[in-house]
């Protein structure tokens, strides 16, 4: 049985975490010289979304767990949890392309009439974040806001609606710690020198999302270099299990660090997601979302999180990826170094429109590249709606509304959505007396595509 440290750290309370502000380069502050000040991370400005008239058809997703389209929400509340930035980097095209994607649901969920709760976490202390601060000689915190603040900016030109609730890794250290101690008394939990692991076998659906034992699901060793790369460390001696996820890092030299009864030390990731999603949205919710990427071993992890220590039917109902994005022949990574910033193409006078129109080219499950000709493309085609809804006739584009809602409720298909605008557009400049619709048209592109016309 393994037992937790027996004297308090520092910073620890009586609740678990003690948690105090960081201020300037103050450095970390003793409790007794700073008080508890919780710093909740701000969202970001919502647009004004068109009402459209009647209501669109239930949406349906692909559910990563089962390969078969879904209906994304059950209950009049829609609830949804997307996995956010690290934030070191931020916003790349393949970012940009991914919160779209979701975004695109929560339209489509608005236009069916539910309510939305959206939740995002930043995990803005991890070790890519750590890494990079170092490298530049900056202060993490620094970075952190830095990005996080260009974030932000990105989203509203972009205009993804915000969440309601935009959680920080730092602001949800006492939710994780309360998690965690869930998964202690379950057992599920063994320390290894300084560091405390999550142990897989005590989840008996563990291989969910990965689809182990299936014919297109990923084997044991296929799981264990994923780890690897993905941030794991399936080689640490010690182990119970190779794949057994790290729960809280033991503080070292030169890293942050916060009082908790595990030890001084900070979260590992999956757990913080873990925590996040059940903390906002409940044991159980509609969709967890993220990219492909994070597959396995990220949301294999979390929901293996949440199944051991809230229940068998805990997390998500369903779960959904986007694909990744490619630039000049490789997947669109930090670690490449082949990204392409929304910020630098609005500094550059691209509209975010055209941006957004780019993306929404291609369905969101897709595999695809950014190059110079999707970006020409999108901006032809912003030009021909904007050219059409100025000159096309008030009345009228109920076929159109009809058209889009239906592809978006088809598991957010917006290519064929663009498909059914171009061509009431094409009618448009060719001078046919079949569309009107201006006006409507107008609407339906911003309300379930996001662009403004």
């Amino acid at each position: 049985m393994w037992h937790r440290p027996e004297s308090s750290p520092v910073g620890a309370t009586p609740t678990g975490i003690g948690l105090w502000s960081l201020v300037s380069n103050a450095g970390w502050a003793e409790p007794s010289e700073m008080p508890v000040i919780l710093l909740f991370m701000k969202t970001w400005r919502r647009a004004e979304v068109p009402v459209l008239p009647g209501r669109g058809p239930q949406t349906r997703v692909r559910n990563t767990a089962t390969g078969e389209l879904a209906v994304a929400a059950r209950d009049e509340s829609a609830t949804i949890y997307a996995c956010g930035i690290t934030p070191y980097d931020a916003t790349h095209i393949g970012h940009a392309a991914t919160f779209i994607a979701w975004d695109l649901l929560v339209r489509a969920w608005l236009d069916s009439g539910h309510s939305v709760v959206y939740v995002q976490n930043v995990t803005d202390v991890d070790d890519p974040l750590l890494e990079r601060a170092d490298r530049d000689g900056e202060d993490w915190r620094e970075l952190a806001d830095r990005e996080i603040e260009l974030y932000r900016q990105d989203m509203t030109s972009l205009r993804v609606l915000p969440p309601a609730h935009l959680v920080g890794a730092v602001e949800a250290l006492p939710i994780i710690e309360r998690f965690n101690e869930r998964l202690e008394s379950r057992g599920a939990l063994y320390g290894l020198d300084e560091d405390v692991y999550f142990t897989k076998n005590a989840d008996p659906s563990f291989g969910l999302l990965a689809g182990a034992g299936t014919p297109s699901g990923l084997s044991p060793a296929a799981m264990v270099e994923l780890s690897a790369e993905r941030g794991g460390d399936p080689a640490r001696p010690g182990k119970k299990d190779a794949l057994d996820p790290l729960v809280w890092r033991g503080e070292r030299p030169g890293e942050p660090a916060w009082g908790s009864g595990f030890g001084a030390g900070r979260p590992g990731w999956h757990v913080e997601c873990a925590a996040i999603a059940s903390e906002y949205l409940g044991t159980e919710f509609d969709v967890q979302a993220g990219g492909s990427d994070l597959i396995f071993p990220h949301h294999e992890m979390s929901g293996s999180h949440a199944r051991v220590a809230l229940g068998p039917d805990a997390f998500a109902r369903v779960y959904a990826h986007a694909g990744l994005v490619s630039y000049q022949g490789a997947k669109m990574s930090k670690s490449l170094g082949n990204l392409v910033f929304v910020s630098k193409l609005r500094e550059a006078g691209v509209d975010p429109m055209a941006i957004r129109l780019a993306i929404l080219a291609h369905h969101y499950r897709s595999e695809w590249e950014w190059t110079d000709m999707v970006l020409q493309t999108a901006n032809q085609r912003l030009a021909r709606w904007r050219a059409a809804v100025q000159v096309a006739g008030a009345d009228g584009g109920e076929a159109v509304l009809a058209e889009v809602r239906d592809r978006m409720a088809d598991d957010l298909d917006a290519p064929g959505a663009l498909a059914a605008i171009d061509r009431w557009a094409d009618q448009v400049r060719r001078g046919e007396s079949v569309p009107g619709g201006g006006d409507l048209v107008r609407a339906v592109a911003d309300a379930l595509l996001g662009v403004s016309l």
